[in-house]
């Protein structure tokens, strides 16, 4: 894999007001980067270095785990914002929404109550699973994929994400980042993907099960 921290997809302003600047460069230089300098120390020389970090995530426990899935967390968390992101998907993306959640507005009302309901650190998600759209609350660093659903989006729960720009206000970023950040066409595109992939035959983790997430 490569240790490099990729770059932010947009300026470290670009998410202002609703994410300041500093605590972009904070989260991002400090937090993401510790993550994967981390990841270097214990698993740099070895040959599981040379893996995906998808695949290392699938096949690691432990500390190794944790760092790695923190890593794809974070890259996945940046795409999932944009500068004057936020309003209302459109298509049949919107149409998969409304299906699986009665309306959009169904679908903003059970993301909000999930990551603000969710005890402590962790990462909410919009997830494609068994042929429907769902969401799905994560502790710590765990992460969809090890239940075989696909992530779409998700937003950063640890309070370090929200602690600088909104006082540790949950609620309060939630909303911003729901009505202001979220890349819907990013979402789109993730679920377009999934949607026409034939149902999954390998089960990655069979001890663990998506029931004992909080699922809607």
């Amino acid at each position: 894999m490569n240790f490099d921290l990729a770059p932010l997809p947009y300026p470290e302003s670009g998410l202002e007001p609703h994410i300041g600047r500093t605590a972009l460069a904070l989260h991002h230089s400090t937090h993401h980067r510790g993550d994967l300098a981390k990841l270097k120390e214990l698993i740099g020389g070895t040959p599981e270095a040379e893996e995906s970090l998808e695949t290392i995530i699938l096949n690691a426990d432990g500390p190794v785990f944790d760092n790695a899935a923190q890593v794809w967390n974070h890259d996945f968390y940046w795409r999932s914002m944009k500068p004057d992101g936020g309003g209302e998907p459109t298509g049949r993306f919107r149409h998969a929404l409304e299906r699986d959640f009665g309306s959009f507005h169904g679908f903003r009302r059970a993301f909000l109550e999930a990551g603000e309901s969710h005890f402590g650190s962790g990462w909410l998600w919009l997830v494609h699973y068994e042929d429907r759209l769902r969401v799905l609350t994560t502790s710590d660093a765990d992460l969809p994929m090890v239940y075989q659903a696909t992530a779409l989006l998700t937003a950063d729960l640890w309070e370090h994400a929200y602690y600088v720009d909104h006082h540790g206000d949950r609620a309060r970023y939630l909303q911003a980042f729901f009505d202001h950040l979220i890349d819907w066409d990013f979402a789109a595109a993730n679920w377009s993907e999934v949607a026409q992939r034939p149902p999954r035959s390998r089960i990655a983790r069979p001890a663990r099960s998506i029931v004992s997430r909080r699922v809607g």
